[in-house]
């Protein structure tokens, strides 16, 4: 859920705030026409609650599609420019074609969907009023900007014409928050019990033990078991670096340290820092885990055979590991809370457009089962017909190369243009991704530009392991398979 890239920008325009939003003042807003001016113009602006918002028109003729990104999760306190666009090379791309692009930051840092919801629409708005309603709007974001994506279109349905939510959380926010407090709490009976998991008073101490406890015990083969375990009852995949190669499927030592990479470098702060923030605007915790079974949710988890296999080799019982989860004392929710959750936001599958999603396979923050969560509810309400999913394999969370995301939007764009999904097979959109261009086929490593090639592949994500349909109790049935992706 974290913002994957930040770059600058330059081009500034002067505004007052009329009406709840900065407009372009005087002769300058009289001029305003977007696209043709031959250079790429770019406004910059805030709204009533603060938000700032850019806009960028392309130097030729616009084509009269604007795309609407949503950014990733800000750290709470961090720093929150606005953001059109996922990173520069596919904006140039984008631009280059005569697509209009425009974002706001969002008054908020943190779980922002609240604020950022009316703050996208407000920032359509702006551009409608500047240079008139586009011919078609597509909105498009990642991580939660994906979440926020998926959740403009289903409560501001007339205001969009398609949709690319990229690694995105569709399981929405209850089941997500819900994921992490399964890992959490295992993690607090077998390996640190003095760690809050939820109502967190101090996020910073609590990361801190946290973090300590971890690396603790990643040094022996008894801690590593009980940290594959953590990551099991969420799908942590045991791959994460992009760049490298995926541990073979019985290579369950690498897998538990790709784990333990996740967890430390990535999802820990989540777990234990930043949900303090997301109970300072639900007013209470949002997530309970009482009535849960762990036996049940390792059995269908993806790397029960991990799990299993380095339990053994540490002498340790597995059995008696579950049981102690079992008898523990359980998490239980604050209904406001979690109401604020389900506003903010939970799907219910009443899409009305064509929605197109694309994922890494390695995605250890954001797990690919959940699109296989978003697939379902939005089966369930008949609506299936208008999504399609599309799949990278590769680690890492929002781990796409400009050419990957440009060939996403092409197939979306066919869809919109012919009326029809033409999704090619994984091997046709790697071509048409290659043949883009090396300058478009690469991606950041360490501050490096390493050569990347596309690597769409034919996928189906397991079954997320927590409920996610609203007011559901159980999830239908699949089987955890890793070769077939939907078409």
């Amino acid at each position: 859920m974290v913002r994957a890239f930040k770059f600058a920008r330059i081009g500034v325009a002067a505004g007052l705030v009329v009406a709840g939003v900065t407009v372009i003042t005087g002769s300058a807003r009289a001029a305003q026409s977007c696209g043709g001016t031959g250079s790429v113009t770019t406004v910059n602006g805030a709204l009533a609650d603060g938000a700032k918002y850019e806009i960028q028109c392309p130097s030729g003729a616009w084509n009269g599609t604007l795309f609407l990104y949503s950014h990733g999760y800000v750290v709470p306190g961090g720093s929150n420019p606005a953001q059109d666009v996922g990173d520069p090379v596919t904006g140039g791309w984008m631009l280059g074609h005569g697509f209009a692009l425009a974002g706001s930051s969002y008054a908020t840092t943190g779980w922002a969907i609240e604020q950022a919801l009316p703050d996208q629409i407000s920032t359509l708005n702006v551009f409608a009023s500047t240079y008139g309603a586009p011919s078609r709007t597509v909105a498009w974001g990642h991580s939660l900007g994906g979440i926020i994506t998926a959740g403009l279109i289903q409560d501001y349905p007339n205001r969009f014409n398609a949709a690319l939510p990229m690694c995105g959380v569709l399981s929405g926010g209850v089941a997500t928050w819900n994921t992490a407090l399964d890992a959490e709490f295992a993690f607090k009976q077998l390996l640190a019990p003095s760690v809050q998991v939820v109502n967190i008073s101090n996020g910073g101490a609590n990361l801190a033990a946290a973090e300590a406890a971890g690396a603790k015990a990643q040094q022996t083969p008894q801690g590593r078991a009980r940290l594959a375990l953590v990551a099991a009852l969420g799908d942590t995949p045991g791959w994460f670096t992009p760049t490298s190669p995926e541990p073979a499927a019985n290579d369950y030592v690498a897998q538990e340290a790709n784990q333990y990479e996740w967890g430390s470098q990535v999802t820990f702060p989540f777990a234990f820092d930043f949900r303090s923030e997301l109970e300072g605007r639900a007013g209470g915790n949002p997530s309970w885990n009482t009535g849960v079974d762990y036996f049940a949710d390792l059995a269908r988890s993806v790397d029960l055979r991990e799990v299993v296999a380095l339990y053994h080799a540490a002498g340790l019982s597995l059995f008696s590991d579950l049981l102690k989860l079992s008898k523990a004392p359980r998490v239980s929710a604050d209904p406001s809370a979690v109401k604020y959750l389900e506003n903010n936001i939970a799907f219910n599958g009443d899409i009305s457009i064509p929605v197109l999603t694309m994922h890494t396979t390695g995605d250890g923050l954001v797990v690919p089962e959940n699109e296989q969560a978003y697939q379902s509810v939005v089966d369930r309400a008949g609506n299936g017909s208008l999504l399609r999913q599309v799949y990278v394999n590769r680690a890492g969370h929002c781990a796409f190369t400009p050419a990957e995301t440009i060939t996403a939007v092409q197939t979306l764009l066919d869809r919109l243009s012919s009326g029809s999904w033409h999704v090619p097979s994984p091997a046709q959109m790697n071509s048409a991704a290659a043949d883009l261009g090396p300058g478009y086929n690469l991606f950041v490593v360490g501050g490096n530009v390493v050569a990347t090639p596309p690597q769409f592949i034919r996928y189906r994500p397991a079954p997320y392991l927590r409920v996610f349909f609203l007011g559901g109790t159980h999830q239908p049935p699949r089987p955890p398979s890793r070769d077939a992706s939907r078409r």
